[in-house]
C-alpha cells in the first residue's frame, strides 16, 4: 500500500486533500490521471448499467433534500456509529470496527485501553450519527437544519413517481444515479477506502413482489462479472452473503462483493441488498403520495459501490513490479491514457514532426499522449507505470514504409503496424 499511495501522489493519481495547510483527514484530490481513471470507472458503470439495457433509467438528484426525507429513511434516527472516546487523548474511536476490546474486571468493572495513548477508559460505547450538517437560510437563528446526503439511493425514491410519470418505464425497471455523498465517518483510514466526501454508482431496480429473489440473484453475478470483465484477477474477489444478524431490519438478503485487501484481507467493495418494499412505503407514509405501481409498492434490487473504493481495487488489482520496473496493468478501457506517441529520436526534426501528426490523428479519436522525456528506455517505463497499454514510436524505417513500432505494455513485445492501420489496430483492441 505505502508503494501504491507513493505511485498515485508521484504521478497524479490522487493527492492528499488540503496537503499545503497540513491536510484535512479522510479527504483526497484525484490528480489528472486520477480525474481520468475515476471517469472511465464511471463511464464503464454507466455503459455497463444504462446504456446497454432497455430496462434502465438515470436520474441526477441534488445533495441537499428536505429534512423529512431522512427521517422518512430512518437516517435521523439510526444512521449511526457506536463511538467510543479517549479521555485522555480524546481520539474517538468505531467500536466494532476499530482495535478496541472492552474488558471486565471486578475491581475497575468495565474498563477499554487506548489504542493511541494507552490510557485505561471506562464508558459504554454511544451512538454517533454519521450525517454531515448544514443549514438553509441567511440567518443562523431562523435557518433550517438541513443534512448533506449520506447516499444517492433516497433522491431516487423521492423521485420514484416523477420517472414512472414523465417516462415509459414499466417494472421491472431501474433509475441509476452517480454523485457525491459524505459521511461524517469517526475514523478514515487505509487511502481511498474510508472516506468522508466520496462518490457513488447506485441503481435503484424496481421489481413485482415474487420475482425479487430472481433478480437478486441476477444482479449480483451481473456486478461480480462487471469487474470481472475489467481485469480483477477472479482470485482476488467473491461474492458473499451476510448473515441475517448483520444486515439492515428490513433487508430481505444483503451480499457484498469481497476483495483481498492488502491491509486488511478480505473485506468489503460492494454492496448488493434485496431492499423489500421498504423504501417506498417509509416515503409513502410521511409524504403521504402512494408510491405504488399498478397498485402494489414494487420491491427493490440495489447494488452500489463507491467510485473512490473501486479504483481502490483497481490499482491495487493492477499493481505489479517486474525487476525494477513497476508495471501499472489497468484493463485498457480503464486506463487514463490507451496511447503514448513517441519520436525515437527527440532532436530529428523529421522524426518529430511525423510523430505529433500521427499523435494528433490518434488524439481525436483515442486518450493519446505525448512523451518526448529522457531515451526511449525511460519513456516506455514510464507509460508502463502509469498504465498506458500501447507506445507508439516513429522511426527512421516510418519514413521509408509508413510504419511503426507498437509495444505492448503488459508483455513489453513489439510489432509493426503500418499507420493506416493504426485506427482499427486500437479500436479492435479497446473491444
Amino acid at each position: 500500500m505505502e508503494k501504491i499511495v507513493s505511485l498515485c501522489k508521484r504521478r497524479g493519481f490522487v493527492y492528499p486533500g488540503s496537503e499545503i495547510y497540513g491536510g484535512l483527514n479522510g479527504t483526497w484530490d484525484l490528480g489528472p490521471l486520477g480525474t481520468s481513471l475515476a471517469r472511465n470507472i464511471k463511464h464503464e458503470w454507466w455503459k455497463s448499467t444504462v446504456t446497454q439495457r432497455d430496462d434502465v433509467v438515470g436520474l441526477d438528484s441534488s445533495i441537499l433534500h428536505h429534512p423529512k426525507v431522512w427521517e422518512a429513511s430512518g437516517h435521523i434516527a439510526s444512521f449511526t456509529d457506536p463511538l467510543i472516546e479517549c479521555k485522555k487523548c480524546h481520539n474517538r474511536f468505531r467500536f466494532g470496527y476499530d482495535p478496541i476490546t472492552i474488558y471486565l474486571d471486578k475491581e475497575k468493572g468495565k474498563y477499554w485501553i487506548c489504542p493511541t495513548c494507552h490510557e485505561n477508559n471506562s464508558g459504554e460505547p454511544r451512538d454517533f450519527n454519521l450525517m454531515f450538517k448544514t443549514s438553509l437560510g441567511s440567518v443562523e437563528e431562523t435557518a433550517t437544519e438541513l443534512y448533506l446526503r449520506p447516499e444517492t439511493a433516497q433522491g431516487i425514491f423521492i423521485n420514484f413517481l416523477n420517472v414512472i410519470n414523465s417516462t415509459r418505464v414499466t417494472i421491472p425497471f431501474g433509475i441509476a444515479q452517480i454523485g457525491k455523498g459524505f459521511r461524517n465517518e469517526i475514523t478514515t483510514g487505509n487511502f481511498l477506502f474510508r472516506v468522508r466526501e466520496f462518490e457513488m454508482m447506485e441503481l435503484e431496480f424496481f421489481v413485482k413482489p415474487g420475482t425479487d429473489s430472481e433478480w437478486f440473484i441476477t444482479w449480483k453475478q451481473e456486478r461480480l462479472n462487471w469487474y470481472l470483465n475489467l481485469g480483477v484477477n477472479k482470485s482476488k474477489i467473491k461474492l458473499v452473503d451476510l448473515p441475517k444478524e448483520e444486515i439492515a431490519h428490513y433487508s430481505k438478503g444483503t451480499s457484498e462483493i469481497w476483495y483481498d485487501w492488502p491491509f486488511m484481507g478480505w473485506g468489503e467493495l460492494e454492496g448488493i441488498a434485496n431492499r423489500g418494499d421498504y423504501d417506498l412505503t417509509q416515503h409513502s407514509k410521511h409524504s403521504g403520495k402512494y408510491l405504488v405501481y399498478d397498485d402494489y409498492t414494487p420491491y427493490v434490487i440495489e447494488p452500489s459501490v463507491g467510485v473512490g473504493r473501486a479504483m481502490l481495487a483497481f490499482l491495487v488489482d493492477a499493481y505489479s513490479e517486474v525487476g525494477d520496473r513497476v508495471i501499472l496493468k489497468l484493463h485498457p478501457r480503464l486506463a487514463p491514457h490507451k496511447v503514448a506517441v513517441f519520436s525515437l529520436v527527440a532532436n530529428k526534426e523529421e522524426l518529430v514532426q511525423k510523430a505529433k501528426s500521427l499523435y494528433l490523428s490518434l488524439k481525436s479519436q483515442f486518450p493519446a499522449v505525448w512523451d518526448d522525456r529522457g531515451n526511449i528506455g525511460k519513456r516506455y517505463y514510464a507509460q508502463d507505470e502509469i498504465g498506458t497499454p500501447w507506445c507508439v514510436t516513429v522511426d527512421y524505417q516510418t519514413l521509408e514504409d509508413d510504419t511503426v513500432t507498437v509495444r505492448d505494455r503488459d508483455t513489453a513485445q513489439q510489432e509493426r503496424v503500418s499507420i493506416s492501420q493504426l485506427d482499427t489496430y486500437f479500436a479492435q483492441k479497446l473491444k
